[in-house]
């Protein structure tokens, strides 16, 4: 019986061992230096509660506001050395600049001419800076009108051209003073002929209401000075529109919210330069729409030879008459 159970026991123990060589043998062999060990369970992300998603979502983004300096206390304006420099001579971006009345510009700009010996019939210009924004994000048009100046500084009147085909508009339009007078025989035989090859030229072309659909030819041609209602160089009656552009002053809006024009000469008096101004300030003023704030942001009057000077224009249109800032 002993014998028995040591021959099992032998029998057993081979094949153990048999089993754990060929198992041993079939196993690929692996480099254990290279295999990374993680001593450590990695961490969970942390979900968001719906109260606190909904509580981020109601939060509002703070927009930034940008900073407005109150130089109202300060001993010296913010970012400048000084209010106002103490010699003759000094760096023009210390100091904030100078803005004058209209009087005492036009007063400096006579000085100029005299310290310099230019030209004392030089021409006097202003250039305007509008603010041309509406509500809802909207713009006014650059729009081009004529002024009446009450001291116009053109010796020569300008060349109006009349279309009309009524004999007694057409004789009106001849003793006003007009440079040209025609109607449809005008447009076919001369006018388009001549207007296009350039031998017929005018400074304004009007016309009666019944003729604007026979130029239409000439729209391409005339372009800004198509005759338009808009302009007040169509209607009916011929007198009254020869007067206005004969003597008249043409300005328009450049750059979408820059007037740049002639007022006057620099040799003319003090105060009719000044009524000049006035009135082409009062003018550009009346094509804001009401209850929309001030209009002309920055003034600037200046010659052809001086330096540029800014003006306080609203206290030069609060010295106007108000049937002139209405017209």
């Amino acid at each position: 019986m002993a014998a028995c159970t040591r021959t099992l026991l032998k029998v057993v123990t081979g094949c153990r061992r048999q089993l754990l060589s060929s198992s041993v043998s079939s196993c690929p062999v692996f480099p254990t230096n290279n295999i990374p060990i993680r001593t450590f369970a990695a961490v969970k992300a942390k979900k968001k509660f719906k109260k606190e998603e909904a509580a981020a979502a109601a939060v509002p983004e703070v927009k930034k506001v940008k900073r407005v300096v109150d130089d109202a206390g300060r001993h010296k304006p913010f970012g400048k050395t000084a209010w106002a420099p103490v010699d003759d001579v000094y760096i023009l971006r210390f100091y904030p600049r100078t803005v004058y009345s209209a009087a005492d510009a036009v007063e400096l700009l006579k000085s100029f001419q005299a310290l310099d010996f230019t030209a004392p019939d030089q021409p006097v210009y202003v250039d305007l800076k509008l603010d041309m924004s509406l509500e809802k994000k909207k713009k006014v048009d650059p729009f081009v009108n004529t002024v009446t100046l009450p001291h116009p500084f053109k010796t020569d009147p300008n060349k109006v051209l009349v279309f009309t085909e009524d004999a007694n508009q057409a004789q009106v339009a001849q003793e006003g003073g007009a440079a040209f007078v025609g109607g449809t025989d005008l447009i076919q035989q001369v006018t388009l002929r001549n207007i296009l090859d350039d031998e017929v030229v005018a400074d304004f072309y009007v016309a009666v209401p019944e003729m604007v659909a026979k130029l239409l030819p000439l729209k391409n041609k005339l372009r800004k000075k198509f005759p338009k209602s808009k302009r007040g160089s169509v209607g009916i009656n011929i007198g009254n529109m020869l007067s206005r552009f004969r003597m008249g002053h043409e300005y328009a809006v450049e750059s979408e919210c820059y007037v740049r024009t002639q007022v006057a000469t620099l040799d003319f008096p003090t105060q009719h330069i000044l009524d000049n101004l006035q009135s082409i300030l009062a003018d550009v003023r009346s094509h804001r729409p009401a209850d929309m704030g001030p209009f002309i942001e920055r003034a600037i009057v200046c010659s052809r030879t001086s330096e540029p000077l800014w003006f306080d224009s609203e206290n030069l249109l609060a010295k106007a008459p108000e049937d002139d800032i209405h017209e």
